[in-house]
């Protein structure tokens, strides 16, 4: 009857405690740090936006603080294939860091296209940290007018 008396709120701690190690441990193994001290979800992947319209597809990619000779930029099997590499810098001695944020990496955007592309007239700009890709249509992806005839 005494342990009936005793509060819920100092019991159920107790009973969910070797769950929480359990989850935090699991959480750890998948969400953990790398050798180098990276967390491992700490992939550097340059953001895209894709657009369409009626003749072309719109794509903008993010790479700030890159060179366009550390990228590269391919169509292959009606896919756009961005890939290349960010480079850590170097650290300084005599400097200590409280905090490092920025990601680096090898990095891999494909972007698949629902329609058949014309490969010979894409079109590809980078400016200020942005990457700019024109991807046309193929003719045969192309909207048709069609005249309607009256009687």
């Amino acid at each position: 009857m005494t342990r009936a008396l005793v509060p819920w709120d100092v019991r159920l701690p107790r009973l969910f405690e070797s769950f929480r190690r359990e989850i935090d441990e699991l959480f750890d193994q998948f969400f953990g740090m790398w050798e180098d001290g990276r967390e491992r979800w700490a992939v550097f992947a340059p953001r895209a936006n894709v657009a369409e319209t009626d003749t072309h597809y719109e794509v903008t990619v993010d790479l700030p603080g890159m060179k366009p000779e550390e990228f590269s930029v391919e169509l292959k099997d009606n896919q756009l294939w961005i890939t290349g590499e960010r480079k850590r810098e170097h650290e300084e001695t005599g400097k200590t860091y409280h905090r490092i944020e920025r990601l680096y990496g090898q990095f891999r955007r494909v972007i698949p296209f629902p329609a058949p592309v014309n490969a010979e007239k894409v079109e590809a700009e980078y400016k200020d940290g942005v990457l700019r890709i024109l991807v046309p249509k193929d003719e045969s992806a192309q909207p048709k007018r069609i005249t309607v005839k009256t009687g």
